[in-house]
């Protein structure tokens, strides 16, 4: 679903990505791991076309995305989520999930909060009963607090039916419960709905607990990956990430 294949970015003298190479498997959820400062938010830039890779190649869904703008990948089935909220706060819910729906009712923002098509509108109600905000249609985005606000921006990405999910960040200050809740349906949507996911987290619980596959980042550049059990074990890993007690829990 994603080939990254020797991945470069400089800015300036510092170099941010270094060589990076990783393959993303359908139906899977990936996780990006490492230190602050390792590279993740960076690669997932440049996969979703905001940062220009100073070389290497992408590949999503088998094409060369090398040319392509941020807002050319949602027609192909991609969708993100940012580490900071990116929300429009003083919309309703709904309204934000319907942004996200765009790709399926054209046009621009204010075309795209008029036009209602029924299937549009039944397929946010349905997104918002999956992430847990019925109940919340119609208050705005900003009277949300900062776990319901996670999960509505989730609800705005899949908004556009998307085959490939990049999360950035999903579960930063989230409770425990609703770290739980996010494990659920994440697993649901890969296992019943047959996304891909590859997510940046620093959750090691909620990393550990679903991802099939892990790559670990530390400086730019990749020092392990496999599976969870694998990276946990990994010296590398557990001397520039993990530490000791976190390997052995």
């Amino acid at each position: 679903m994603i080939e990254v294949e020797n991945l470069t970015l400089r800015f300036g003298g510092l170099v941010a990505v270094n060589d990076l190479s990783l393959v993303v498997r359908p139906r899977t959820i990936h996780a990006l791991i490492g230190p602050n400062g390792a590279g993740k938010s960076t690669t997932f830039n440049c996969i979703s076309r905001l940062y220009r890779p100073t070389s290497g190649r992408i590949r999503v869904l088998g094409r060369d995305v090398s040319g392509l703008r941020p807002q050319d990948l949602a027609p192909l089935g991609v969708a993100r989520t940012f580490q900071n909220l990116e929300l429009f706060g003083g919309l309703s819910v709904l309204e934000n999930v319907l942004i996200g729906a765009h790709v399926h009712c054209g046009g621009g923002l204010r075309e795209r909060l008029a036009a209602r098509p029924p299937a549009v509108i039944g397929h946010v109600e349905h997104l918002l009963e999956r992430v847990g905000l019925a109940e919340f249609r119609h208050a705005q985005a900003s009277a949300l607090d900062f776990g319901r606000q996670k999960m509505l921006e989730l609800a705005r990405a899949l908004a556009i039916r998307p085959r490939i999910l990049l999360l950035d960040e999903p579960a930063a200050g989230l409770r425990n419960r609703e770290i739980g809740a996010l494990d659920r349906l994440l697993n649901e949507l890969v296992e019943r709905d047959g996304l891909t996911v590859l997510l940046v987290e620093h959750v090691m619980q909620l990393v550990m607990a679903i991802s099939h596959r892990v790559t670990v980042m530390n400086f730019g550049a990749r020092i392990a990956e496999g599976t969870p059990a694998e990276v946990r074990r990994d010296p590398l890993v557990v001397e520039a990430y993990l530490g000791q007690e976190a390997a052995h829990a």
